[in-house]
């Protein structure tokens, strides 16, 4: 409904530092334009200078650039001003992020600790040593049984040190004659020359042993 004095206006929100920062840099941006032009100019009176011979024209140019040269160094003090602004937002920025991380790092650690209050609650430390006395009970218990289902029916349990040294000596013994039967003969042995008479029976007496042929050559 309209009032009698006319319609009330709404309350328009202030802008937010980005937004600030964002509409400065803009205008930073237009200011920067404006004095590279300047300089161009700047340059080619430069050369018309040098160009012009001392007198009234050269004077007249160098009035020019000095013209301009006031502009740009109005322009760059301009700039700098909205560099210092831009800084400051930017450092009120951060700080208002810092803020709103700490304000969530706050909320995240106080549920963290709600929820470990509620957990530590139904856990306690004399159940917890409960169960680990329980525990090593069932390791022995098990170890106990794995030893007695290892055990060896057909191994007695009345040997002595003597029945040990008697068994080690019989060892020694059954190596020895197995080593000396299983020696090669000297008649089979590569690196030696057969002996033929070496397995003959002996001559009775009496006899003697028939003359070798000989061979007569013709």
């Amino acid at each position: 409904m309209k009032r009698v004095f006319g319609v009330k206006k709404e309350k328009v929100p202030p802008p937010t530092v980005e937004e600030a920062s964002e509409r400065i840099n803009k205008r930073g941006e237009s200011v920067d334009e404006k004095i590279r032009k300047l300089d161009a100019e700047l340059v080619k009176y430069r050369e018309q200078i040098k160009k012009t011979r001392p007198g009234p024209a050269q004077e007249a140019i160098k009035s020019r650039a000095m013209r301009i040269l006031k502009q740009k160094k109005m322009y760059e003090g301009q700039r700098d001003q909205m560099y210092n602004q831009t800084f400051n937002l930017d450092q009120v920025a951060f700080a208002t992020e810092g803020i709103k991380d700490a304000q969530q790092t706050m909320a995240a650690m106080k549920a963290a600790n709600k929820d470990l209050k509620g957990t530590l609650k139904t856990l306690k430390i004399e159940d917890v040593d409960r169960m680990q006395d329980d525990m090593m009970d069932l390791m022995d218990i098990s170890n106990e049984i794995q030893e007695s289902l290892g055990r060896n029916y057909s191994v007695p349990d009345d040997i002595d040190e003597d029945d040990l040294l008697g068994e080690l000596d019989a060892l020694e013994a059954d190596m020895g004659l197995e080593t000396e039967s299983s020696e090669v003969p000297s008649y089979l042995q590569p690196d030696k020359e057969p002996d033929l008479d070496a397995d003959l029976p002996p001559v009775p007496a009496g006899h003697t042993t028939a003359p070798q042929a000989q061979v007569h050559k013709h």
